[in-house]
């Protein structure tokens, strides 16, 4: 069965995409009826709400045609274990949404927000803060190993599964790596363009698009040449698409992207485009960016600020730039790979997609 894909559309694959929330939600139904009891039901719940509400579905939809591209057919098995990348995804939203502390995710408010407000409607006793804070941490880790059970139990053969392993491993420790890298950047303050490339790397770019790419290809059994291949195409994306969240988090409307547009500077986040504004500003200019980028209080007068000196610096356009190259060259790539012609029509599309977002 081949996937109708539509080109420059959020909803790229649609029937694939439902696929996987249908893989997700049996999942989490048979784990939820296996785990909850009357007393913690209504918070297996809210796991349940926040895996399935909203998301592109982009490492599932990776991983799947990382399997279509190697020759894999199509079939329920490697939808099913496509389906797990959603779950770790939701590990690391929910432990990043608690460093971050941040107040809302796909325009709802975030695990352990919502915990905390649930414990204090309830008039429960203690520090309804920490309630929601270490609650949402247990179930951040629940999903972590919710995906290595719908991963190893897909149905997928043994032997394609421990080809898989290794890359799936990667992905895990190597977005744990990045989460401290950034977290250690912004204890520095502002950084250089080239460390904070180094943290989107690790960070986003290699578990958002090159070890989906590459599990689902280790699972159909490809060869060390498209897996390679996959890695060029997947860390250009993937830092494309981190390039374009950063642009987001600065710039994005709210209503739109479901996310705070303030919460990057206040975090004092290290990203490539602050580190470019820090580069190329006056000396003036550095001195604001310095006063207002990770001030916890900034308002929304402070953020125009700092959009101004994106703007006037030259960043904006960098970046932006910057987006378009990889994007060219993750298509470039794509054109050589020796890949079926399906997988290759989906890869493109899902390449300018996810570089050309608004959300």
């Amino acid at each position: 069965m081949e996937t109708d894909c539509r080109p420059l559309t959020r909803d790229l694959c649609g029937p694939l995409r439902a696929r996987v929330d249908t893989e997700l939600a049996e999942f989490l139904d048979g784990r939820l009826r296996d785990l909850a009891d009357e007393a913690t039901a209504p918070v297996f719940r809210l796991v349940r709400e926040f895996v399935l509400h909203g998301g592109k579905r982009l490492r599932p939809l990776l991983c799947y045609w990382g399997w279509r591209a190697a020759g894999g057919a199509d079939c329920a098995e490697i939808v099913r274990a496509a389906s797990a990348l959603e779950i770790f995804h939701a590990f690391c939203l929910i432990h990043d949404d608690i460093m971050d502390d941040s107040a809302l995710r796909r325009g709802r408010s975030t695990l352990h927000h919502a915990l905390t407000d649930r414990h204090t409607a309830h008039h429960w006793r203690g520090d309804p803060r920490r309630f929601g804070v270490a609650t949402a941490i247990l179930l951040g880790d629940l999903c972590m190993t919710w995906a290595d059970e719908l991963l190893f139990g897909s149905g997928v053969a043994a032997g394609r599964l421990a080809a898989a392993r290794p890359y799936y491993h990667r992905m895990r420790a190597e977005v744990c790596y990045g989460q401290h890298l950034d977290i250690l950047e912004q204890a520095h303050g502002p950084t250089t363009a080239e460390r904070s490339m180094r943290v989107l790397l690790y960070k986003s770019a290699k578990y958002t698009v090159e070890r989906p790419l590459q599990v689902g290809g280790a699972l159909a059994g490809t060869s060390p040449a498209l897996l390679a291949a996959f890695s060029e195409f997947g860390v250009a994306v993937g830092e494309a698409f981190q390039l374009r969240d950063d642009v987001l988090g600065a710039f994005g409307d709210p209503g739109v992207t479901g996310k705070p547009n303030l919460d990057d500077f206040r975090d004092g986040k290290p990203t490539v485009l602050i580190a470019r504004a820090v580069e190329h500003a006056t000396p003036a200019q550095r001195r604001v960016i310095r006063s207002l980028h990770g001030r916890p209080d900034l308002d929304e007068r402070g953020a125009e600020r700092l959009r101004e000196i994106l703007v006037d610096t030259g960043a904006l356009s960098a970046i932006e730039r910057m987006i378009k190259e990889r994007e060219d060259r993750a298509v470039d790539v794509l054109a050589t790979a020796p890949i079926t012609e399906p997988a290759r029509l989906a890869l493109t599309q899902l390449a300018v997609a996810a570089t050309r977002r608004a959300v």
